[in-house]
């Protein structure tokens, strides 16, 4: 059976998550515009640095409790990373859609919104939530949890 294009892009956003060096947890990202994806990120270190699997984030190595400590960690969203790749080449992220397999942090919110992303769909939930939903509701961005059928 042919997968919706929401099922396509998250399929997409998963197996681009594998690539994540991170030693707590695999995010992937995708941006889609016009139902083509311009983008892709997941998290780990910032390039040329050692990876988190590597050692390369204190944080990441520790046995910090998820949501603490963030500002000890080393590495670069998912989102994040999408972005930046995209301005990277040259290509913008208006009037897009972000496919992620975790649903953004408060930062990566403000990136999205600055970056003229129009929907966020997400997989799962991070433990810190409802202060993301109300920020992207507020700045008139749609916001959705994926749910698989």
């Amino acid at each position: 059976m042919r997968p919706t294009w929401t099922e396509y892009f998250m399929n997409i956003a998963q197996v681009v998550a594998t690539r994540s060096n991170c030693s707590r947890r695999h995010v992937g990202a995708i941006v889609v515009h016009d139902k083509r994806i311009i983008s892709t990120g997941y998290n780990g270190t910032p390039k040329g640095y050692p990876n988190c699997s590597d050692g390369g984030c204190d944080r990441c190595n520790s046995n910090s409790h998820s949501g603490e400590g963030l500002e000890d960690c080393l590495c670069i969203h998912a989102e994040e990373n999408a972005i930046i790749q995209a301005a990277y080449h040259g290509t913008s992220c208006k009037d897009s859609i972000l496919y992620c397999t975790l649903s953004p942090c408060i930062h990566c919110s403000k990136t999205i919104i600055n970056a003229g992303i129009t929907q966020v769909i997400y997989k799962e939930e991070y433990i810190i939530v409802q202060p993301t939903l109300d920020l992207l509701d507020k700045c008139g961005i749609k916001c959705e949890k994926y749910v698989e059928l």
